[in-house]
């Protein structure tokens, strides 16, 4: 039997939805351009793929939509 989890505790799932936050907050409010030098969405276009590499990297199970 393979092992699974359910969607809502992937950490790659959460990483991805704190991302999408901080890109509306910054296209809506402006705020990371005080915080990071350059460009921001330079920054989260970069450092998004290096992070889900990562947690790709330390991910064990499959997730599903259903009850495992």
């Amino acid at each position: 039997m393979s092992r699974s989890k359910r969607w809502y505790r992937s950490r790659t799932l959460w990483v991805n939805l704190v991302v999408l936050m901080l890109a509306a907050a910054e296209a809506q409010l402006g705020m990371l351009k005080t915080v990071l030098p350059g460009q921001p969405y330079a920054w989260l276009a970069f450092g998004l793929p290096v992070l889900n590499a990562a947690l790709r990297f330390l991910s064990t199970t499959a997730l599903t939509v259903k009850k495992p």
